[in-house]
């Protein structure tokens, strides 16, 4: 590459940070690093009516989030700012009255309201909806007579005729027949650009060599390479990104669930997980491996490992992979996320967050069943309660046993008296007590499981039994035994 790679994320203040944009973030960060180069975040924010205050703050919160820092843009400065377009609007005007001048668009007196209906009749006949050029009629005398009784205008950009192609990143030889393309607005009459104009503009004077982007915008790129021609600039290479679907093969959206990387942020997807699996939203490294660390992903990362097909976001994937990093962090910092969870959501009295080493004790017993902090109620609820509900389904197969009663009220009496009350001790006795009764562990120890927990799946029984203590473990296996006489059939000979 001839020049310094300079890639930019460049994502409207409009709404949350979607799991789409922080693709495209990070898909440009790692090519920026790959290949040394620089990674710009530019704010576009031109469209006042849409810009939401909080949502700049969401923006560059979640971009730190993730591990992605920016090397110029907000907070931060560079040689080619100011990088939010509503600073940048005379540098538009400049550059629009260049084309004017050029010939290279015109002016546009058109009513707003009559070309949205123009619009609409199209799209009923189905036929694309596209400017009649009424406007490019007038001479230039006419034209220049209706500004100066202060006719509201915006300008248009003279889309040449032929065709644009490219040689896309991504897709390979691209091909648009200008015939079909608008002549686009690139100023509005309230003097702002739009979209398309304002980009090349600051793609230009920042010295931008790769686009990348979602291809969502492909038909964007031919009215932009005119657009740079017009302005006499080389265009930057462009690479489209495929879609990201639903599981049900539609584009993503809130109804699938989450969508935004602070929303999976506060369900407890770890940052590491996040850039690993959207590193995988249509990239790929050899069709196999799929655990890598930012630093890895820079060192594998290329364009032509994108595929050219629709990403699936598969939740139970990210919640897998979730799992996977959460596992392999400290028991303390396990721990001491579940507190922050646990203290955040008031799921617990502060009593119960502030031993710590119980906590600790808890959340290793959990293990991997544990996939986020989220879930460490799921399977250790039971510690904080005074008396278990079991579950209908495995309560209804104690009461269907003759047996249950009898076994769980022995096991309390040898767990009573065991000594010293540590897992070995425990697990002698249990299962002691299955071999005296002429029945596999199992046929003790899942009673006790449902008794204890409510629960038929657990962290290991004994575990659970040291941390539940003697005293409770035994009341609990008592009043199981108690409930289920007053339920249960009568044991046959």
């Amino acid at each position: 590459m001839a020049s310094p790679v300079r890639v930019r994320f460049a994502p409207s203040p409009t709404g949350y940070l979607h799991v789409g944009g922080a693709r495209t973030a990070l898909f440009n960060y790692l090519f920026a690093r790959r290949h040394r180069g620089t990674f710009v975040l530019r704010i576009e924010d031109t469209d006042q009516d849409r810009n939401v205050e909080a949502a700049l703050s969401g923006i560059l919160d979640g971009l730190k989030w993730l591990g992605l820092p920016w090397d110029e843009g907000p907070e931060v400065g560079g040689p080619f700012g100011p990088y939010f377009q509503s600073e940048r609007l005379p540098r538009y005007a400049e550059a629009a009255a260049r084309l004017l001048a050029a010939g290279k668009v015109y002016r546009c007196f058109c009513d707003p309201e009559e070309l949205k209906r123009k619009r609409e009749g199209a799209l009923a006949r189905g036929e694309p909806p596209k400017y009649d050029r009424t406007c490019l009629r007038l001479s230039q005398e006419e034209s220049v007579a209706r500004v100066a009784k202060g006719e509201p205008f915006a300008l248009r950009f003279l889309m040449p005729e032929g065709e644009t192609s490219w040689e896309d990143e991504v897709r390979g030889t691209v091909t648009f027949q200008n015939g079909i393309l608008d002549d686009l607005v690139i100023l509005r009459s309230d003097q702002h650009p739009t979209y398309n104009f304002a980009a090349v503009v600051d793609d230009a004077a920042m010295e931008i060599t790769h686009v990348l982007r979602g291809d969502d915008h492909i038909s964007n790129t031919p009215r932009q390479i005119q657009l740079y021609a017009a302005l006499g600039t080389s265009p930057p290479r462009f690479g489209h990104l495929p879609m990201i679907l639903g599981p049900d093969g539609t584009r993503l959206s809130k109804r699938h669930g989450a969508v935004s990387v602070t929303a999976f942020r506060d369900d407890g997807i770890l940052p590491a997980a996040m850039v690993n699996f959207l590193a995988l939203l249509g990239w790929a490294f050899d069709g196999e491996r799929e655990m890598f660390t930012m630093d890895e992903l820079v060192d594998v990362f290329t364009l032509d490992r994108v595929s050219k097909n629709p990403a699936i976001f598969n939740y139970e994937k990210l919640d897998w992979m979730n799992g996977e990093y959460f596992r392999a962090l400290p028991l303390s910092t396990r721990a001491a996320m579940v507190a922050s969870y646990l203290k955040e959501t008031g799921a617990l009295p502060e009593s119960a967050v502030a031993d710590r080493g119980s906590l600790e004790r808890a959340v290793a017993a959990v293990g991997d069943r544990m996939k986020r902090p989220r879930q460490f109620l799921e399977y250790a609820g039971y510690l904080y309660v005074d008396r278990v509900e079991p579950e209908a389904q495995p309560w209804a197969e104690l009461v269907a046993n003759p047996h249950a009663a009898a076994r769980l009220r022995k096991l309390a009496t040898v767990l009573s008296e065991v000594e010293p009350f540590e897992h070995d001790p425990i697990e002698k006795v249990v299962r002691g007590l299955a071999s005296s009764e002429g029945v596999k562990a199992g046929e003790v120890i899942m009673p006790a499981r449902i008794a204890l927990t409510g629960k038929k799946v657990s962290p290991g029984i004994f575990d659970v039994m040291l941390l539940l203590g003697r005293e409770r473990t035994v009341k609990r296996l008592r009043d199981a035994a108690d409930r289920l006489n007053a339920q249960s059939p009568a044991p046959t000979a």
